[in-house]
């Protein structure tokens, strides 16, 4: 298997777990959005919280030519160290939610 495909295995596994854990407040269900063919995958909580809608991206991550881009982390933890822990090179993970001056700073890939 080459790279891209052993990274999309690693976040489609990440993603999932993710998935699988339901918030605690509110009628709240986490989806695994994946999408492959676009190298596109979050996941995302829709539902209610008492009178209030929820609608939104929990992680989104995007792999694009040999990199894993994390677009948004909206956790407590870290995605980034888990994906190394997993067996993506530091180098291939681009933290895109910080700017593009800033991510030489991050000790991760600079995209």
């Amino acid at each position: 298997m080459d790279k891209r495909g052993r990274y999309r295995e690693i976040v489609q596994r990440l993603i999932q777990e993710y998935a699988g854990y339901k918030p605690v407040n509110g009628q709240i269900e986490s989806e695994a959005i994946i999408d492959r063919d676009q190298d596109h995958y979050e996941v995302m909580n829709v539902g209610w919280d008492g009178h209030r809608r929820v609608h939104g991206s929990v992680i989104h991550i995007d792999i694009q030519g040999e990199k894993v881009w994390i677009q948004h982390n909206g956790t407590n933890r870290l995605i980034a160290d888990e994906l190394v822990d997993a067996g993506i090179t530091k180098e291939d993970i681009v933290l895109g939610f910080h700017p593009p001056e800033l991510r030489r700073f991050s000790g991760f890939g600079e995209g």
